[in-house]
């Protein structure tokens, strides 16, 4: 088993309500579980895989950060958790999401690029995120997720309910949306 760190509790306020964090080091990553102060005993979760240029620099290219403000405001209501899983460009780190970028400039597709720069279509890998829910005894939960992969990877988790995830594609993101679609299998 490998060695986890685990931070304390803290309180997040931010513009979806009021949160709390905390961190799970696992080698050189750092994830995130930022949850409300009730958790049910099936909470609606979310496994979002950071996204840097999505979520914090407001790329157009893919629905990764409108699916982060979806997720924490409809989390802020309900009650529930996100987990920042900390594999960014689905685990191909920003040197390979920004090469991958620069080869769907010139007309590659998200897969197409992640093969030409000799990567999978998704390196991802979720053992961590089994290992956060069960730090917080969580046995059965409501994922929110289109992607099919998230879902068959807990496998020691409970799906109660999945819930999808609806963002309007735009002109930069509608040939990666049907690649995701087509190629990955995800539920859009």
């Amino acid at each position: 088993m490998r060695q986890i760190e685990i931070s304390q509790v803290a309180k997040l306020p931010t513009k979806y309500g009021l949160f709390n964090i905390q961190a799970f080091k696992e080698g050189c990553k750092e994830h995130l579980a930022i949850f409300t102060d009730e958790l049910s005993d099936n909470p609606i979760v979310r496994v979002h895989s950071e996204c840097l240029t999505g979520d914090a620099l407001g790329s157009k290219k893919c629905d990764c950060g409108e699916q982060l403000a979806f997720s924490q405001e409809l989390i802020a209501k309900e009650g529930g958790m996100i987990i920042y899983h900390r594999q960014e460009g689905r685990n191909i780190g920003l040197l390979g999401k920004v090469n991958a970028y620069a080869l769907q400039d010139k007309g590659f597709d998200t897969v197409e690029a992640n093969h030409q720069l000799g990567f999978r279509a998704d390196e991802r890998t979720y053992e961590i995120i089994e290992t956060i829910l069960k730090h917080f005894k969580i046995k059965k939960i409501q994922l929110l997720t289109n992607n099919p992969t998230k879902i068959e990877s807990l496998k020691n988790i409970e799906i109660t309910k999945r819930i999808p995830i609806k963002i309007a594609s735009n002109p930069y993101n509608e040939k990666y949306l049907q690649v995701k679609k087509d190629q990955m299998g995800h539920l859009l």
